[in-house]
């Protein structure tokens, strides 16, 4: 497939699938197999990734025809069920990682107003990044955006007078699917609510743009994940599988 309305119609406008899409150039590469499509993007968000969408038994011989083109590089990824499935049916792949995929089309509730001395968030100008980048070594250090990382967009972030509080990025964004990653809330700030803010400023400006924001948060963050319910998004169970 080579158009974004082709890889659409198949995939149902599967969001994650929509994501890895991107613009079908620069060496993404889109596959059919009747009803199941596959979408090998490279170096996306750090990773070679094949997000794959519809019935497994089409998916796993789709997935096995891609990664035998590709490279055994590509860690297919979607729902939990659906990758769990192909990995039984595809020799050598097996499920790696889960993890929970969010998206919304709505824009969020307003939020309070800024106080207690911390401004409202705002786009961060680019000689902000090594603040940015100390933040996110200090309350983050996992954090897959990062500043000068091809595909890290723009960084929103909320002060205490000079001292950065609280960041967010819009971050390996597609046409349909704007990505909310990187966020982080300096450790002496926590508890004011400020990563709700900033979440909220990006989620916006995503949904304007792209038309949909989207993001993966780990299973087990559930403080994160209540965050983003409060911000409108839906959650989905996701799951990305591996070779060897």
């Amino acid at each position: 497939m080579t158009a974004l309305a082709e890889v659409r119609a198949v995939a149902g406008d599967d969001s994650l699938v929509m994501w890895a899409a991107q613009r079908l150039d620069g060496g993404v590469r889109a596959f059919r197999l009747g009803d199941a499509v596959a979408v090998a993007s490279p170096d996306l968000c750090r990773r070679d990734r094949l997000a794959v969408a519809g019935p497994a038994g089409a998916a796993a011989r789709l997935v096995a025809h891609t990664l035998g083109e590709c490279g055994t590089t590509y860690r297919p990824l979607g729902g939990d069920e659906l990758i769990t499935q192909v990995a039984r049916r595809v020799t050598g792949l097996r499920v790696a990682a889960r993890f929970v995929w969010m998206d919304t089309t709505t824009p969020p509730p307003p939020g309070p107003p800024p106080g207690g001395g911390y401004g409202g968030a705002v786009w961060l100008p680019a000689a902000a990044a090594g603040e940015v980048a100390a933040l996110l070594a200090d309350a983050s250090p996992d954090a897959y955006a990062v500043p000068g990382l091809p595909g890290v967009r723009a960084w929103a972030g909320i002060r205490h007078g000079q001292t950065l509080a609280a960041v967010a990025a819009d971050a390996w964004s597609a046409p349909t699917a704007g990505l909310l990653a990187g966020v982080a809330t300096a450790v002496p700030a926590r508890g004011r609510g400020l990563g709700e803010r900033v979440c909220r400023f990006v989620t916006e400006h995503l949904i304007a743009a792209h038309g949909r924001a989207c993001l993966m948060a780990d299973g087990w963050n559930t403080a994160a994940i209540a965050l983003y319910r409060r911000l409108g998004y839906r959650l989905y169970q996701a799951a990305v599988a591996e070779t060897g």
